[in-house]
């Protein structure tokens, strides 16, 4: 489990993945080498994934975004599962317990281009699409206390 200063790096990056190593260890108050150490540790040990840059993919043609709930027909989930990944507008998928084995989300130029997407799976699995409006709460880390 991290401890109160792995946390703080953690936040910290969490607002701002690009900042420098000096100033990341000036705000937890740790040497450049001991944040360093810890860093490397946290990556490790599977706490910190990766630094990636957030995108807008309405600012780059993506204007809609749909929830796709996927039940595979008998026989057909592993299929639908590689369909699923081999699609790129599919920008995240649970796999999950109850009447749907997936859920997706996915970013699309159009309806059109939705429905092209559906279309690849009609046959294997049924489908309940809703758009998306809004999103009051961006993916977001859980409390880290």
């Amino acid at each position: 489990m991290p401890d109160d200063l792995d946390r703080r790096i953690i936040a910290l990056l969490a607002s701002d993945a690009r900042m420098s190593l000096k100033d990341l260890a000036g705000h937890v108050g740790l040497s450049s080498p001991s944040t360093s150490e810890r860093l490397k540790r946290l990556e490790e040990q599977g706490v910190i994934r990766g630094f990636t840059v957030e995108v807008d993919p309405a600012r780059i043609g993506y204007t809609l975004q749909a929830i796709v709930r996927i039940r595979p027909l008998p026989g057909k989930l592993h299929v639908v599962q590689q369909l699923i990944v081999e699609v790129p507008e599919v920008t995240e998928c649970d796999k999950v317990t109850g009447d749907d084995c997936f859920i997706a989300r996915l970013h699309v130029r159009s309806i059109e281009q939705l429905d092209a997407i559906l279309d690849r799976i009609a046959d294997k699995a049924e489908t309940n699409t809703v758009i998306v409006k809004t999103q009051p709460v961006m993916r977001r880390l859980p409390p880290l206390a």
